[in-house]
Order: C-alpha cells, then structure tokens, then sequence
C-alpha cells in the first residue's frame, strides 16, 4: 500500500507560531497586518537593479476633458 507524505507543518513567517487556515500563511491577524505594514513602510524589498522611475509625468493630453 502506498502512502502519501506528510506536508511539513509550517510556521508563520512573523512570530513563527503555527499558521493558522484562516489567516494563512500567518497565525492571525496581527500578524498579517504586520506584514502588510512592512510591505507599505518599504521594510521588504525585491532584489535586483532599482527601477527607472520617471521624475514626472508626460502629458498626452487625456485628461483634458475633465
């Protein structure tokens, strides 16, 4: 008979306590409101060259109906 194997239980990435399957991949909602805090505050960061960020914004003239 075969079995199948077992997921390894993992932990939230936050405070690492057992995740829980309504908050997943946290344990609750303080900890998920941790992490988008992070992502807003610039606390993660994607690894690579920056980003050529235009200094303004081109006008085509769209908007000028408005």
């Amino acid at each position: 008979m075969k079995t199948t194997p077992k997921r390894a239980v993992r932990s939230c990435p936050i405070c690492g306590k057992p995740r829980s399957a309504d908050h997943a991949p946290f344990c609750s909602t303080r900890c998920k409101d941790r992490d988008l805090v992070q992502w807003l505050q610039d606390g993660y960061a994607i690894p690579g060259e920056p980003a050529d960020i235009p200094s303004g914004r081109e006008d085509d003239g769209a908007d000028e109906d408005f």
